[in-house]
């Protein structure tokens, strides 16, 4: 595992984002785990948010690509901090583009913040975590209606490794049905690998009670 992925695991568990436990979802799943990238709140965290991002993208997807959509709203911060990375880290300059839940009629008009999307634009949509695909339903034809545009990818930053609407992941089902690639940072099957019995700041976040708990979680709610 990347030494990026590593850190990234560690810096959820100390930002409070990745939480173990017993928690229901939206869906009514019980899940032993839980992530919310809201817990995100601070300058640093944001700094180092956008970079981990920014490393995932380029290993997933390289520097060929021109707008980084995030759907709102907690896609906006991660869409400006990842421009922001992409910039520092890889003397790229990538437009950012999120969506306005309502459409604007006065001042700076239009369904779109920041930059406009145009013919020719190559697109790579930043997202916290999907578990059933609605977002990309609803931003897609957005994308799509501002004119020749390709989606190059979708990136997250856990993959939760979990059945969507059917039978295949959530991120399986968008490459499925959208025709475009999906990345994460990491997926569950690496953070268990990194934090399953091994002491992080003096704790084990996954002892063999809580493994136990994620696996049965995944004989039921899992993919292949």
């Amino acid at each position: 595992m990347e030494q990026y992925k590593q850190e990234f695991i560690e810096f959820m568990v100390d930002s409070n984002v990745l939480k173990f436990g017993e928690f229901t979802l939206k869906s009514g799943r019980k899940s032993p785990f839980f992530m919310n990238a809201g817990s995100y709140v601070t300058g640093s965290q944001l700094c180092r948010l956008g970079e981990y991002y920014a490393k995932a993208i380029h290993d997933c997807y390289g520097d060929d690509f021109d707008v980084l959509f995030g759907p709102a709203y907690k896609g906006i911060p991660l869409s400006v901090a990842t421009t922001i990375a992409f910039h520092n880290l890889y003397g790229k300059e990538i437009r950012y583009c999120s969506n306005r839940k309502e459409v604007k009629d006065h001042g700076d008009t239009g369904i779109l913040l920041g930059s406009p999307i145009q013919d020719g634009d190559r697109v790579v949509i930043i997202e916290d975590v999907t578990t059933s695909g609605k977002s990309i339903e609803e931003t897609f034809p957005i994308i799509q209606a501002q004119g020749k545009v390709e989606i190059v990818g979708l990136m997250v930053s856990l993959n939760r490794m979990e059945k969507g609407k059917g039978a295949k992941s959530a991120l399986a089902e968008i490459e499925e049905l959208y025709g475009f690639k999906t990345g994460a940072i990491v997926t569950m099957q690496e953070v268990v690998e990194h934090l399953y019995n091994r002491p992080y700041q003096g704790k084990i976040y996954i002892d063999d009670t809580l493994k136990a708990a994620i696996d049965e979680y995944y004989q039921i709610y899992g993919t292949k």
